[in-house]
């Protein structure tokens, strides 16, 4: 195989730090939980936001399931990003606190519901870099 083909057929990287990508097993999204007061935080956290606490924060996965908090559907954007699409705010089950892309559903503010249940699943985020890595991200799709 050619050197070329041999470095974009590596494992994808994760397109923020708080996704990790383990050796075995699935993608998931990593928080940080405060021992003092619960508290959970999108990525790593040395002093809590919500009490101030140092030195009580500790790596938690985060869930895979949430509700829709809030969203606006995007029709502007970039050159080269396509329009329509959903920008959503989804509160996680057990806590945290995430911004993404829901897909899977038409981009219609009249289909989509507040509070409405949705998955997070990882999937390419359909880009490479100029070395030709690949990058694995994360959206949302309505749970069924």
């Amino acid at each position: 195989m050619p050197e070329a083909e041999t470095k974009t057929a590596a494992k994808p990287l994760p397109v923020v730090p708080f996704l990790k990508i383990p050796e075995s097993g699935e993608p998931y999204l990593e928080g940080h939980k405060c021992g003092h007061c619960g508290e959970v935080f999108l990525g790593q956290r040395m002093v809590c936001a919500a009490c101030g606490t140092r030195g009580q924060m500790q790596p938690v996965r985060l869930s895979n399931k949430g509700k829709l908090y809030n969203f606006t559907v995007v029709h502007r954007n970039f050159p080269g990003v396509p329009v329509p699409f959903i920008s959503a705010i989804v509160d996680l089950e057990g806590g945290g606190c995430l911004k993404g892309n829901l897909v899977d559903m038409v981009p219609n503010a009249e289909a989509i519901k507040f509070d409405m249940p949705v998955n997070v699943v990882f999937r390419d985020a359909g880009r490479k870099d100029r070395e030709g890595n690949s990058y694995l991200s994360y959206f949302f799709t309505p749970a069924n």
